[in-house]
């Protein structure tokens, strides 16, 4: 997996000083060239699925692993998972010599398929999940229809091996993080000036910047960024070797 810092993107800037964006302060940043950062964004990304169908073949990529698996992690998609397989790396978790795989389920209304599949009236692996807090009430039912679990609060679905994000997978990367070095990254990459915007528009002007910063990691479209947003999990990652968020320690007390 490729191991990006910040002070190597950095470095990448001062190759390519003459792309430059201005600053609200009047200054000029220097700025690596636009196909340069693409293809950083490629190497982050090495070894995973992009483009249209990327969902769909994360997916069936992932479903071809799971065959020799003790334990299948469900996440809701391709970005949840580069960010647990990144994390694990930098936790010096082997998943594939753990017999662990993490399957990006093309959204949380897939999980009572999966559960059924792969439950205990399935393939009867061990399993645990991730979801967003917004799909939280999705993962609840799912797990009663099944009967895997009659999970009533968010204590009852980690009981089950279920864990929710506050507020998601961003909302998790920000805090662990802090949001000094996420906006540092974001210029290192080019995209902050695209961030300036968004925080310039009535509905977000005055918002926290953690907030900020959720909405444009996570909804805005991948075309208007110069870094692809289901790379910035990873970018985040390897430029400052997080280790633990909320959610990590939680799920390294239940190695299989």
């Amino acid at each position: 997996m490729a191991d990006v810092r910040l002070c190597d993107l950095r470095c990448e800037r001062v190759r390519y000083p003459r792309f430059t964006r201005h600053r609200l302060d009047g200054c000029s940043t220097p700025l690596m060239n636009k196909a340069r950062r693409r293809e950083l964004a490629r190497a982050v990304l090495s070894g995973y699925v992009s483009g249209p169908a990327a969902a769909t073949e994360a997916t069936a990529r992932a479903l071809g692993k799971v065959g020799d698996a003790r334990a299948i992690v469900l996440v809701e998609g391709i970005s949840d998972q580069i960010a647990l397989e990144t994390l694990a790396v930098r936790r010096g978790r082997d998943l594939d010599a753990e017999g662990v795989a993490i399957l990006p389920m093309g959204g949380a209304h897939a999980i009572t398929g999966y559960l059924t599949r792969f439950g205990p009236d399935g393939a009867d692996v061990r399993l645990a999940g991730l979801c967003d807090a917004g799909d939280e009430g999705i993962f609840r039912r799912g797990l009663a229809e099944v009967r895997f679990g009659w999970p009533k609060t968010r204590a009852d679905m980690e009981r089950l091996g279920f864990y929710v994000c506050v507020q998601d997978l961003e909302d998790e990367l920000i805090r662990a993080v802090g949001a000094v070095r996420v906006e540092a990254l974001f210029d290192s990459q080019g995209d902050l000036g695209s961030f300036r915007t968004l925080q310039m528009q009535p509905g977000w002007r005055g918002r926290n910047v953690e907030a900020q910063m959720r909405r444009f990691l996570g909804s805005a479209p991948a075309a208007n960024f110069a870094t692809p947003v289901c790379s910035w999990g990873r970018w985040i990652q390897t430029a400052y070797r997080i280790r633990s968020t909320p959610y990590s320690q939680k799920f390294d007390h239940r190695q299989p």
